[in-house]
Order: structure tokens, then sequence, then C-alpha cells
């Protein structure tokens, strides 16, 4: 039954921001492992990655 309060106290805006800092920590963590700072750091890695990858597909 305490459940059903808790649930009833629990309100859905709170649940997205929650769900919201959950997924920006995880991308903070994945960006501090690879040694990325900034967003532009982040497109550039991915630019660089998919040049690497086509590539190795042309050599094929």
């Amino acid at each position: 039954m305490t459940d059903d309060i808790e649930q009833e106290d629990f309100d859905p805006e709170e649940y997205d921001d929650l769900e919201m800092l959950e997924i920006l920590e995880t991308i903070r963590e994945d960006m501090e492992e690879l040694g990325l700072r900034t967003l532009d750091e982040v497109i550039q890695r991915i630019e660089e990655l998919h040049r690497k990858l086509e590539n190795q597909h042309k050599e094929l």
C-alpha cells in the first residue's frame, strides 16, 4: 500500500527529468572516458571514424 501512495506522489515530469539526468550523466561519463570535452570534439571524432571506415571498406 505504501507503493501506491509513493506512485501517486511521483510527478511524471520529475520522472522525465530523472531520465534525462541519467542520460546526460552517461554521456558525460562516456565523453570523459574517451577523452572528449566538447560536442565539437565528439563530432570531429565521429567524422574521423566515418572516414576511416569508408577507407577500410574501399580497400576490400
